[in-house]
């Protein structure tokens, strides 16, 4: 976990990533939640416009002082992508939905992920994930056949726990400055 939250940090804070998120030509909201079991989500830092440095230090202090939630629960994906869709719901109008899951696990509890996006609508929203590898066996596979969805959707992949920080740093570089160009155009 402190290997995750450091790593989120640390990429808020690298250049190339200040720079995407503080565009004035392209204005971007954050929310950050914690996932595990069904029913166990819990928002760590609610919708932030990022629009100065400050607004983008306090989202990196909200991350930093969360405490992790209960250990050793089940993996709950289809729970984090359900939870995820509705809190961009909350939003409002926004010119590209990016829904980011990181996990070390196949879903194990609660409904699966394709059944979740049979019974709920996520048009225009691109799901992006990083999975985590040394846990599972063919942990990617399974991200790239179950859970990423939408135009251009992706996995980013660490091999071990201790690959996270630059895994996070690669995929929202790639979000940022890739993805974000060409949704602009829609």
């Amino acid at each position: 976990y402190e290997i995750q939250r450091s790593g989120l940090i640390a990429a808020l804070e690298a250049e190339v990533i200040r720079k995407a998120l503080l565009d004035p030509k392209d204005k971007v909201a954050i929310a950050v939640y914690e996932w595990s079991g069904a029913g166990h989500q819990e928002i760590v830092s609610d919708w932030l416009l990022v629009e100065d440095a400050g607004v983008l230090a306090a989202l990196r202090d909200r991350i930093g002082a969360h405490g992790r939630g209960e250990d050793r629960l089940a993996t709950a994906i289809g729970g984090a992508l359900q939870f995820g869709r509705d809190l961009l719901a909350q939003r409002g109008d926004c010119g590209a939905w990016t829904l980011d899951l990181s996990g070390d696990g196949r879903s194990n509890e609660g409904s699966d992920p394709d059944r979740v996006y049979a019974r709920e609508d996520f048009e225009g929203i691109t799901v992006n994930a990083l999975a985590i590898g040394g846990h599972e066996r063919d942990i990617v596979g399974y991200f790239e056949r179950e859970v990423i969805r939408g135009p251009g959707a992706f996995v980013e992949v660490a091999r071990l726990h201790r690959d996270f920080p630059l895994a996070i740093r690669r995929k929202l570089e790639r979000e940022l400055t890739v993805q974000m160009v060409g949704e602009a155009g829609r």
